[in-house]
C-alpha cells in the first residue's frame, strides 16, 4: 500500500509536470480527466489539495474513487469530505469552482462500479487488496 510519503511525492511530481508544461500536460491520463480537489482539513480547518482522476462523469458532476491504492484506510481527502462536503475543484487548468461532494449510495455504487472497473481495471485490483468497500464520490456543481 502506498505510504503517505509516496502519495505526497506522486502529487508533487504531478503538479510539477503541469507547471513545467505550462498546463499542456497532466490534466488527462489517457482519456481520463485529472482534477485538483481542495477540501477543508477536518483537523486543521486549512485547505488541503490533491490530484485525482475522474473515471466517470455524470452530466456536470465528476466521479472520483477513494481507493488510496487499495489501502485498508480511506484517503485523507475522503475523511475531509465526510466532515465537510464543501470542496473546490479545478479541472483542465481552469480556476477552481465550488462543488459539493457526496458519497454515492450502495445502490449507485453497485450500478457504477462495474462500468468503472471495465475500463479502469486498476480499481478492481485495488478493491481486491482490501476488505473495505472502496467508496465512489460524486462531485456536484453548486447552484448559484
Amino acid at each position: 500500500m502506498p505510504s503517505r510519503f509516496t502519495l505526497v511525492a506522486m502529487n508533487t511530481v504531478h503538479r510539477a509536470m503541469i507547471a513545467v508544461s505550462f498546463g499542456r500536460l497532466g490534466w488527462r491520463i489517457g482519456t481520463t480527466p485529472v482534477l485538483e480537489l481542495t477540501t477543508v482539513g477536518r483537523k486543521t480547518g486549512r485547505p488541503r489539495s490533491t490530484m485525482l482522476t475522474s473515471p466517470r462523469q455524470i452530466g456536470d458532476a465528476l466521479v472520483v474513487v477513494a481507493s488510496r491504492g487499495g489501502d485498508d484506510h480511506h484517503p485523507a481527502w475522503f475523511l475531509n469530505i465526510e466532515a465537510n462536503p464543501d470542496v473546490r475543484v479545478a479541472l483542465a487548468g481552469r480556476p477552481a469552482v465550488p462543488m459539493k461532494a457526496r458519497v454515492m449510495s450502495d445502490t449507485e455504487r453497485a450500478d457504477l462500479w462495474p462500468r468503472i472497473t471495465s475500463t479502469h481495471t486498476h480499481y478492481a485490483g485495488y478493491q481486491r487488496k482490501t476488505d473495505r468497500v472502496i467508496p465512489l464520490v460524486l462531485l456536484e456543481p453548486v447552484e448559484g
